[in-house]
């Protein structure tokens, strides 16, 4: 699997920050309707639910929400890279500004597990995500990230 395959090149951003974690997710949701089609509020309650299990944030300034959908027929993937890190409940209480964010159908668990894996792989790095600090242009992140994976991947 091959970061190409699972992320569009519309669905990085750079951005400000974000007031809360809420707010976050509320902008992932939004941009995944208009990057992928799936409604913002499916998205933003399924990203809700899964943090109700516990954080996604891994530590580091890193995050990485997921969820499942039954009307997804393929995983998709959005990479947010914030100028402002945002408080994030992660599990080394560090805020977070590294936020990938997959997306996966309902009974795709193998592949959903390697596209975690991937990404968990890829933001491990501290280089890595060096990279991806020290870039703001999304085309440029989308090049990094796309890149980097390519290169590595297991």
């Amino acid at each position: 699997m091959k970061m190409a395959e699972i992320l569009d090149a519309k669905a990085v951003r750079y951005a400000a920050g974000a007031s809360s974690k809420k707010r976050l997710l509320q902008n992932l949701s939004e941009q995944a309707e208009t990057v992928y089609d799936i409604k913002a509020d499916e998205v933003f309650s399924a990203l809700q639910a899964r943090e109700n299990l516990g954080t996604t944030g891994v530590g580091r300034g890193v995050a990485i929400p997921h969820a499942r959908f039954e009307t997804l027929d393929r995983i998709v993937g959005l990479f947010y890279r914030l100028e402002k890190p945002v408080n994030y409940d992660s599990l080394d209480r560090q805020p977070v500004d590294l936020i990938f964010t997959l997306l996966a159908p309902a009974n795709d668990s193998p592949e959903h597990l390697k596209a975690l894996a991937m990404v968990s792989r890829t933001l491990r790095s501290e280089d890595n995500c060096s990279k991806l600090r020290a870039n703001s242009d999304p085309q440029t992140l989308y090049s990094i990230l796309t890149e980097l994976t390519t290169s590595k991947a297991a």
